[in-house]
């Protein structure tokens, strides 16, 4: 169900405004910095493509809004460039720093298209986001500087416990094996006294 939201209560909102970019070059997605990040933040990058955001967004024809982080202050975490939001995300986020705050206009051609997506945005819907990076970080398994296998990693370990378990299997087979002929040899000697108690008998 949309979300209601007063405006006021918006950590968005800003009188200084800068001016609006054309980032796709026919109008589909226009972003206007809110608020400017630090000059030595970071931006998404092959190395940072995970990243942390906080978000609104707005029908563009009657400001309503249709979803949002800010009733639980919750986070939302994608993957730049893997087409996991609508395109207008996956352009705008790459030109945004940490900390930065940006007002993002986008098309239907750069959101949800013909189609919509009901019942929150009918077709053919221009949307408004406001959306602040929170951080940028590595993929899961990697660090900075180095990115590391995971998969591999999982890989080595499991192929450790099964030797483990191989080399546990063989010392137990060897130890059954040799109290097995510790017992063929008891059983020797005693048929061997049994043999030498008859012949006496005899």
């Amino acid at each position: 169900m949309p979300c209601s939201f007063l405006l006021s209560e918006s950590p968005f909102n800003s009188k200084v405004m800068a001016e609006t970019i054309d980032l796709t070059g026919d109008g589909g997605v226009l972003k206007t910095v809110v608020r400017k990040a630090k000059d030595d933040a970071i931006s998404p990058s092959d190395s940072l493509p995970l990243v942390d955001v906080h978000y609104e967004g707005t029908l563009a024809e009657n400001g309503e809004v249709f979803d949002t982080t800010h009733e639980d202050n919750s986070i939302f975490t994608f993957e730049v460039g893997q087409g996991a939001v609508i395109k207008a995300w996956d352009i705008a986020l790459r030109t945004m720093k940490v900390g930065e705050i940006a007002k993002i206009t986008c098309r239907p051609e750069y959101a949800y298209g013909s189609p919509g997506s009901p019942p929150e945005i009918p077709a053919n819907a221009t949307l408004i986001f406001e959306v602040e990076l929170v951080a940028c970080k590595p993929r899961k398994g990697s660090s900075l500087g180095s990115v590391s296998d995971e998969k591999a990693r999982l890989e080595e370990l499991k192929k450790q416990r099964e030797l483990a378990a191989a080399t546990k299997e063989e010392e137990k087979k060897k130890r059954e094996e040799a109290k097995a002929a510790a017992a063929a040899r008891v059983q020797a000697k005693l048929d061997a006294k049994k043999g030498k108690g008859k012949g006496k008998g005899k």
